[in-house]
């Protein structure tokens, strides 16, 4: 081709769904494309979300937005909506492809445009693409998703992503280091460990060997210089003793957090909704966590006014979010998904009473987390700085640091000093006496 063409990638939908859009966006970087707004593009990806009714309400409108810009792009659809009603999409113009495999993406645009994909790595980048440090830049990205793992195979009464992600499959353990360095070349201080059930991964090691979570992680620190690995989001029953011990044991290079999808507080609650544990069960497990990583910050999903939760069963989950302490919580009001078990429940909860629910669990979640911010000043921790805005903490709370050095991204050792009256974490960066007294303190 003469002169790069323009491609631009949009996500909606979930964590997983960024980190994949981010991998696309790289990968059509390193063959010559130029990632350009969706008004300049020639060929527009759109990876897709079906995870409720209103998602795929999205998914639609996103593609007819496309197909109007002013260049008459080709559509490329991808994701959970295009694997589940490519017709659908198809439909809405004959502009629209659907590719199901995101790791074909690229190909199919080249294939779409009439390119050889060996022409356009050639093009205007030296061959074999262009270097790490210039994708993060392009990427205006300061931490990495790396994704690992994909489909589930548990059945959420309340969930269709099952469906269109298809069985559990993991990333060979090689594949993965492999996407680390780029990272740790490329300058990236922290890498977050993503899948659609994560603690489920179950990679291929270099002599055949299957590998968990936990020995996945240790791959990791053993053989890569990446500074901070994060985990993104643990099925509860997936987290194991080991995995704990070992996340105690580095505290130093994987951040001590756990994002815990609980979904409610509730037993009755969540053997509705189909999940695999009881509210005593997620309590044990969080006592085992805080006993062995006393700093862990802990975050959640919660889904109010599920399809029978009485005021008594919306109490329990109030007063057992309340109890744990969550850092973050992410608050969702049930939406009925079409062709889920739950969305044909009897006793299906009133709108008004969903968003009363949502408005106090949101409080509470507002209360937690200014308390858990709270209770991390005089502490020590790690830090990813970011050009223009505050800092990451290994908590994952924001945080200014005064003193933050200009050279970004990067990783260091924050003293948490305070609070401000919007509840905004302030510090500096760590001196050799806050490392002391943090040795004294542990």
């Amino acid at each position: 081709m003469t002169g790069s063409t323009g491609v631009s990638v949009i996500n909606l939908g979930c964590r997983v769904n960024r980190v994949e859009s981010d991998r696309i966006s790289r990968e059509f970087a390193q063959a010559g494309f130029s990632l350009v707004p969706a008004e300049e593009a020639a060929l527009i990806v759109i990876n897709t979300c079906a995870v409720t009714g209103e998602a795929e309400a999205k998914t639609r409108k996103a593609v007819r937005h496309a197909l109007g810009q002013p260049g008459e792009p080709i559509v490329i659809a991808t994701g959970c909506a295009a694997n589940l009603h490519p017709d659908m999409l198809e439909e809405l113009s004959d502009r629209v492809c659907v590719e199901p495999s995101k790791i074909s993406v690229v190909d199919r645009a080249c294939e779409l445009l009439s390119l050889d994909r060996r022409d356009a790595e050639a093009d205007e980048v030296a061959e074999g693409g262009v270097d790490a440090r210039s994708l993060a830049e392009m990427l205006g990205r300061s931490r990495w998703g790396i994704k690992v793992q994909d489909g589930c195979n548990n059945r959420c009464t309340y969930c269709i992503v099952w469906k269109a992600r298809g069985p559990e499959r993991s990333v060979p353990v090689e594949a993965v280091l492999d996407q680390v360095r780029l990272a740790a070349e490329a300058g990236i201080p922290e890498v977050v460990l993503t899948g659609v059930n994560l603690g489920a991964y179950d990679g291929v090691g270099p002599s055949d060997e299957h590998v968990e979570i936990d020995e996945l992680l240790r791959a990791i620190l053993e053989e890569t210089s990446v500074a901070q690995v994060r985990l993104s989001s643990l099925e509860p029953m997936d987290v194991s003793d080991r995995l704990i011990d070992y996340m105690a044991a580095h505290k130093d290079r994987i951040a001590p957090f756990l994002h815990l999808p609980l979904q409610s507080g509730s037993t009755e609650t969540l053997s509705r909704m189909g999940r695999p544990y009881t509210a005593e069960e997620f309590l044990a497990l969080v006592e085992r966590i805080r006993a062995h990583l006393p700093e862990v910050a802990l975050s959640c999903d919660v889904i109010v006014g599920f399809p029978g939760e009485t005021d008594e069963e919306f109490e329990q989950s109030l007063s057992f979010c309340r109890k744990v302490g969550f850092s973050r919580m992410h608050v969702f009001r049930y939406s009925a998904r079409p062709g889920t078990i739950a969305a044909d429940m009897p006793d299906q909860v009133p709108p008004e009473v969903k968003e009363e629910r949502s408005v106090r669990m949101r409080a509470l979640a507002q209360d937690l987390a200014r308390y858990d911010a709270r209770s991390r000043i005089d502490t020590v921790e790690n830090a990813v700085l970011e050009a223009g805005r505050p800092a990451t903490l290994a908590s994952f709370h924001r945080i200014h640091v005064m003193d933050a050095p200009e050279t970004t991204p990067a990783l260091v050792r924050v003293a948490i000093m305070g609070m401000d009256e919007s509840g905004a974490l302030y510090g500096r960066v760590a001196r050799s006496e806050d490392a002391a007294s943090e040795e004294c303190d542990g």
